[in-house]
């Protein structure tokens, strides 16, 4: 395998909104085909006929676009070893189970769902393989002319790996390393049903690896129970040379308790589990669905990007900040941790924070301008940017700008009481009053000439700094919020700064 050019591949099935531990699993395969100057393949496991959502692969498709991991071939990006999905490889599948049948290598069975469930009444911890499928009705059992004439009839039918007992199976992971299990515990699984005449995601994944010219399978955790299976496939076609090399990733557990991370959690803490909004309908209950996503929960890509990249691997060294093409180099999917990683989704808003403070002011200003416009705003676009600069560095969300930041536009029309119990004093008014008059008298209203005056008066008459500016604070924002005094009375203007300190002395009395 190492004269072979890396390529892995990306396989969602569309049943839904992506989750985003399967965004995680597709970022990996990301960086370790770019780390080996490799393929990214993009795959649409479609063969599960009752659970298929039409809007699904749009979905998956739009999340990557906007997360910016780029697929090299794949469903509607292209490539030589099309089709790419697998409701489209039906004759391709039904040619490779025909393989195995002739090798003797699989089996076609008849059971119903009532005698199989008969059976489990039957046997305890009852599973179908090399101890009972002989006290089964199928092919193994079963005349070769019952079996034909079965078929003719138009029986239904499910084809069986035939797996021996007495041999060892080694999963080669690059994560856990080698895996050994008894073929003995394995049970004939399905590989293919006549009703749909599909496979079962177990055949389609190793028929289509192989084509495909898969050289690494990285995948969740959740598939490790499979392995042994397919390494079983591999072998059973005659494979076994250009079998790919598996790394199997650690879970996304809950933020808190116990289990993996599920959309409920996110619903319970408030926090998206999704890359992108979704609306649908249930198929089953026609009722409406909707999930939050992190694109319009006000999330950067990148900042999601760099939270995934570093749950359950991490790069070492105390930088946590990294652009997709630096993790490139940098990504080792032997480092993985085995164990499952918590979703602290707390430190996606850190990262989201850091982000926003790497933006310039005129990113987010750019970003933030359709929301000042909707509430009026008609100032240019260069105030929209003072603003920023003042105060980007006091969110982790453009979103929570507006709230903060609404009195650099319009005027409070009510004054906190909580604040105005607290920092308007008896005096207040009067001392108020004569800041006015001090600021009447300036023709430079910059930032510097306001402090440098406004600092003499206030010594001169010997008043407590911080009673003035709290007092003025409140006049101008109507609360205890905000930047430095200096800042907003020079963004305000003159005669806005006056017009609003005299409303709050009308006002507040």
């Amino acid at each position: 395998m190492n004269d072979r050019r890396v390529r892995v591949r990306f396989a969602p099935s569309p049943t839904g909104p992506l989750h985003i531990g399967g965004v995680r699993t597709a970022l990996y395969n990301y960086l370790f085909a770019r780390q080996h100057g490799g393929d990214l393949v993009f795959r649409i496991e479609d063969t599960d006929t009752t659970r298929f959502v039409p809007e699904a692969e749009a979905y998956i498709i739009e999340a990557f676009e906007w997360l910016g991991i780029k697929f090299d071939e794949g469903v509607s990006f292209g490539g030589n070893y099309g089709p790419y999905r697998q409701s489209e490889r039906r004759d391709i599948y039904k040619r490779y189970v025909g393989q195995l049948l002739d090798a003797g290598k699989a089996y076609i069975a008849f059971d119903t769902p009532e005698e199989l469930e008969q059976k489990r009444q039957k046997i305890q911890n009852f599973q179908y393989d090399n101890k009972t499928r002989m006290l089964m009705r199928n092919s193994l059992t079963l005349p070769k002319d019952e079996v034909d004439r079965l078929i003719a009839d138009g029986q239904q039918y499910v084809v069986r790996i035939k797996i021996d007992a007495g041999e060892e199976v080694l999963v080669d992971d690059m994560i856990r390393g080698e895996v050994r299990v008894k073929s003995d515990i394995l049970d004939d699984k399905v590989l293919y049903k006549s009703a749909d005449e599909l496979p079962t995601y177990h055949l389609a994944n190793i028929v289509d690896d192989h084509l495909m010219e898969i050289t690494h399978v990285i995948r969740g955790e959740e598939w490790l129970p499979s392995a042994p299976l397919h390494v079983l496939l591999y072998k059973a076609f005659g494979w076994a040379d250009t079998m790919p090399r598996f790394a199997h990733l650690p879970l996304l557990l809950k933020p808190d308790g116990k289990g993996k991370l599920s959309k409920r959690d996110g619903d319970r803490l408030g926090f998206p589990v999704f890359p992108l909004d979704w609306n649908a309908v249930d198929r089953k209950t026609g009722e409406p669905v909707f999930c939050s996503g992190y694109r319009e929960q006000g999330y950067f890509p990148e900042a999601v990007v760099n939270f995934l990249a570093l749950l359950g691997w991490n790069p070492g060294g105390e930088q946590e900040l990294f652009t997709l093409d630096e993790l490139v180099p940098l990504f080792d999917i032997s480092k993985c941790s085995k164990a499952g990683a918590k979703f602290a989704y707390e430190k996606g808003i850190w990262f989201n924070h850091e982000y926003i403070l790497r933006k310039s002011a005129d990113e987010i200003a750019r970003l933030w301008e359709p929301e000042v416009r909707q509430h009026g705003v008609t100032d240019d676009f260069g105030r929209i940017v003072k603003v920023c600069e003042m105060m980007k560095d006091r969110v982790s969300f453009v979103k929570e700008l507006w709230p903060l930041c609404s009195f650099f536009f319009e005027a409070p029309v009510a004054y906190d009481e909580k604040t105005a119990k607290k920092r308007w004093k008896d005096d207040s008014a009067e001392t108020l009053g004569k800041l006015c008059d001090v600021l009447e008298g300036l023709d430079d209203f910059s930032l510097e000439n306001q402090e440098r005056v406004v600092h003499a008066w206030i010594e001169q008459q010997g008043l407590k700094l911080g009673n003035v500016m709290n007092a003025w604070r409140l006049a101008l924002v109507g609360e205890g919020k905000g930047p430095g005094m200096f800042d907003i009375s020079a963004f305000l203007g003159k005669e806005e700064t006056i017009r609003r300190t005299k409303k709050a002395i009308e006002v507040l009395g």
